[in-house]
């Protein structure tokens, strides 16, 4: 159940699914950077995450203003019904 706060939207719902896959992908990338002893191997897997952080600053982007978007929407429809 959301709360009042959140807005129901399946796009929305996609970004933050999104965004919690590219979090645990970081998470399992981290855990193979500290148990890796190979230079090359660290050097591959540190492009991998500055690849997917960027992904999700994208993704944080889009959220945003798709979040403002609704709201003007949200705004613009309640005026309309007052």
């Amino acid at each position: 159940m959301k709360s009042n706060r959140e807005i129901d939207d399946p796009y929305l719902d996609d970004l933050k699914y999104e965004f919690r896959q590219y979090s645990f992908e970081l998470k399992k990338l981290k855990q193979k950077l500290l148990k890796s002893n190979s230079t090359l191997e660290q050097s591959r897997i540190g492009k991998k995450m500055d690849l997917i952080s960027t992904k999700m600053e994208n993704n944080q982007k889009q959220s945003t203003k798709v979040t403002k978007s609704r709201l003007k929407e949200m705004k613009k429809n309640h005026k309309k019904r007052t």
